[in-house]
């Protein structure tokens, strides 16, 4: 991997810990408090965290100039479909398959989906 790449990674990461504050933040609040389904609860949070992922990863990581381009929204939000579906699988596969907690389950799933939205986004999104 090349320096520019490892940089674009941390900065993606960076962003990622806030999307995990406000992923956790409002499933918990959902789950625990409303008593959402928890895995509609885990998909309302999921989508709040890329909302906020994609406005700060095309200023910090990405460094757009059409930030508010779009095209990167729509392929921002295709990825994070994507992402949200391998999200709920690997949970939900975790939950049967594990005696994982929820939270740990969710926590392993989030660092697996970072991969693919990171590199998705970079060779598709903001490649060219």
């Amino acid at each position: 991997m090349t320096t520019t790449l490892i940089k674009k990674l941390a900065s993606f990461g960076m962003v990622g810990i806030t999307g995990i504050v406000i992923d956790f933040g409002i499933t918990w609040i959902l789950k625990e408090r409303l008593k959402v389904n928890k895995y509609l609860a885990n998909a309302c949070g999921f989508t709040a965290a890329v909302i906020n992922n994609f406005f700060l990863n095309t200023v910090f990581t990405f460094k757009e100039a059409n930030s508010d381009s779009p095209k990167h929204l729509a392929a921002f939000i295709c990825i994070a479909l994507i992402g949200l579906l391998l999200n709920t699988g690997i949970l939900k596969l975790l939950q049967q398959y594990t005696k994982f907690g929820f939270y740990f389950a969710k926590a392993i799933t989030i660092g697996l989906v970072f991969f693919w939205n990171f590199f998705a986004n970079h060779y598709i999104n903001y490649s060219g």
